[in-house]
């Protein structure tokens, strides 16, 4: 018997940007829960395994936070960076899991920590992609008072990504929230000026506006849904598409 031929990427190159609470077992009470990462890695090896060139930026909001720092009495700057230095903690996680699935990987980050990442070069970047290897982006773009959001779209303009992939909880974007309200309406499609007008959340502004003036596509989709990941890469109908 013949065996179907498997379903090949529509894209050659994507970013994915992964929230730091796709990391974390909240009812276990764990900021970072192994099996969790380990499961986030054996996904993004079959998504590998397509030949696409893989690049992350993580988040780290379930360590700290530089907002909800500051409402705290930590100084907004001084959060922002520690902020930074959460999603480092996830990225060498995400790179340990990686590592033990069997992918060869590289952790770039924007604040240069030389003594468990590489900084941010593109050219060295292209390289690895060259090279076979799965990239993950740590601490934003180096800068306080903007988000991972900011950086993911900074980081997939810079390597040229096809596609901005960010992965939530939720399968898509909402007019209104829709655990508050589950009639809320999703949106399968969206323009950018769109999402900037009706002042969607799910991401910020200025990420928005640079995959916009970089000619980006967004999906938005739910990563925890069984097979999510690889219909978005396949190109079947998933989440809300912004472009």
């Amino acid at each position: 018997m013949t065996r179907p031929a498997k379903p090949q990427s529509r894209y050659k190159r994507v970013l994915l940007k992964l929230s730091g609470e796709a990391f974390q077992d909240a009812a276990r009470g764990l900021s970072i829960a192994p099996d969790v990462v380990d499961a986030i890695a054996a996904r993004l090896k079959r998504v590998h395994a397509l030949g696409v060139d893989v690049a992350l930026v993580v988040g780290g909001g379930n360590i700290f936070r530089g907002v909800s720092g500051q409402s705290r009495g930590i100084d907004r700057t001084i959060g922002d960076y520690m902020g930074m230095l959460a999603t480092l903690i996830n990225a060498l996680a995400l790179q340990d899991a990686l590592e033990r699935a069997g992918l060869d990987t590289r952790i770039q980050t924007a604040i240069e920590m030389n003594k468990v990442a590489e900084p941010f070069i593109l050219r060295r970047a292209l390289h690895h992609f060259a090279k076979g290897r799965l990239l993950i982006f740590a601490a934003g773009t180096g800068n306080p008072y903007f988000s991972t959001d900011t950086a993911a779209a900074l980081r997939a303009s810079e390597i040229q990504a096809d596609v901005l992939l960010k992965a939530t909880k939720v399968n898509g974007v909402y007019a209104e929230d829709p655990r508050v309200n589950p009639k809320a309406r999703r949106y399968r499609t969206l323009t950018y000026q769109d999402a900037l007008k009706r002042n969607l959340r799910v991401m910020d502004g200025a990420a928005f506006s640079l995959c916009m003036e970089n000619k980006i596509p967004i999906i938005v989709f739910n990563f925890f849904e069984t097979g999510s990941l690889r219909k978005a890469l396949t190109g079947k109908p998933i989440g809300t598409l912004v472009h």
